[in-house]
């Protein structure tokens, strides 16, 4: 395919500086969450983490999330991906567990919410077992993408 001609390594580059952007937000947010609730009975300092929470999600998470995907959906159909071009098991691969990400986002900003409103609803060992996910799945990701086992 390669529409995007000399402007390709351009878009690779970019679509990887937001992975990071993304991914340290990630990997904040949910520390956050894990504070946040532990703060929970101390009104002042709840109030604190759910602005810390609400700037993370404004500044870092929600934008670089976006950008991902924006980038990356340009990468992918310079691939093929949209085309039919064979081989490309590792990139379907790769969205799905994209997507499962984008669906943790989703959960953490929800999350945040409910402690927003003081609905603490995880034990403080589960919340710091789910702040796992997202290595996990990060780690499956560069896998793929580097070592394109099918």
């Amino acid at each position: 395919m390669n529409f995007l001609g000399n402007a390709y390594l351009w878009v690779k580059a970019a679509h990887v500086i937001f992975v990071v952007f993304w991914m340290a937000g990630l990997f904040m947010l949910p520390r956050y969450l894990v504070y946040h609730q532990e703060a929970l009975g101390n009104p002042e300092e709840a109030a604190r983490w759910t602005d810390r929470e609400s700037k993370i999600r404004a500044i870092i998470l929600t934008p670089a999330m976006v950008l991902v995907w924006a980038f990356g959906l340009l990468l992918a159909a310079n691939a093929g991906l949209f085309s039919g071009v064979p081989r490309l098991a590792w990139l379907h691969a790769k969205l799905v567990l994209v997507i499962v990400l984008t669906a943790y986002h989703g959960w953490a900003v929800s999350y945040a919410k409910k402690l927003a409103k003081g609905q603490a609803t995880l034990t403080g060992r589960t919340l710091r077992m789910v702040n796992e996910v997202p290595a996990v799945l990060v780690t499956l990701i560069v896998i793929l993408v580097i070592v394109r086992p099918f």
